[in-house]
């Protein structure tokens, strides 16, 4: 199918494209423009990190805060450099400056994933789809490969896994809390999943865990694993989402 002239090609994990993006082709850093991009949790986590920043400093400095209009969750997306073409903040003239710690959508591209959920269960299915957007020249390069090494090249499966999780969540919210959340919520659940470093704060100071969140790991792991972290968030919002929903009921 194709969608104002892109067309979308379903592809299995062992179909093979053809793509490659580098300095010689023509197009180089043109999907770096007219920037729409939205940034996970994990996101913040790996770029804040390779800058060397907080992730209040960095959600200050480089994103933009919005409402999710399905969710009713907070959203963050990057603030693009000034100009009319609405440039990403960290592209330059060789490519882009955080590339180890890009974005799960940049490295997923030409890309598409699409996961679903079976209701009452914690299985998962992957959907993929190839998309060829007329201005990109990268599907004219010679280099081919699998939809499975696509993923294994650009080292996707972390990403994928924290993003899982939190479309889980979100999944969750959707499902026993609809609607938009209570002001105070709101505000929790960004610090707990994109300032990271501001909930590790409130965790120390409380010296325990939020109360939501049953068993959880050590505080020392917390103190010093983004990762951990991160996961232990978006579980504790899952179980705060289903409390939420047994008040209101």
């Amino acid at each position: 199918m194709a969608t104002d002239n892109c067309e979308i090609i379903p592809l299995s994990l062992e179909d093979p494209f053809t793509f490659a993006c580098n300095p010689g082709v023509p197009c180089f850093n043109e999907c770096c423009r007219d920037l729409n991009q939205f940034l996970t949790p994990y996101d913040v986590l790996r770029i804040k990190r390779r800058l060397g920043l907080t992730s209040g400093e960095f959600l200050k400095r480089f994103t933009a805060q919005h409402t999710g209009p399905g969710s009713g969750l907070p959203v963050v997306t990057l603030k693009p450099s000034g100009g009319s073409q609405l440039r990403c903040p960290f592209v330059t003239p060789q490519g882009c400056s955080v590339y180890p710690d890009r974005p799960a959508a940049c490295r997923t591209y030409p890309l598409i994933r699409m996961v679903s959920r079976v209701r009452g269960g914690g299985q998962t299915t992957e959907r993929f789809f190839l998309m060829k957007e007329p201005h990109c020249q990268g599907h004219l390069q010679a280099r081919g490969q699998t939809v499975r090494e696509w993923l294994g090249d650009q080292d996707l499966a972390v990403y994928n896994r924290m993003n899982d999780l939190l479309m889980a969540v979100i999944g969750l919210k959707n499902r026993l809390a609809p609607g938009p959340l209570p002001v105070a919520m709101q505000r929790l659940f960004y610090q707990a999943c994109y300032d990271l470093d501001a909930f590790r704060l409130t965790i120390r100071e409380k010296r325990q865990t939020p109360s939501a969140a049953g068993d959880p790991p050590p505080l020392e792991s917390l103190e010093t694993d983004d990762d951990a972290l991160l996961a232990f968030a978006l579980d504790y919002w899952k179980k705060a989402f289903a409390g939420h929903a047994a008040g209101r009921s």
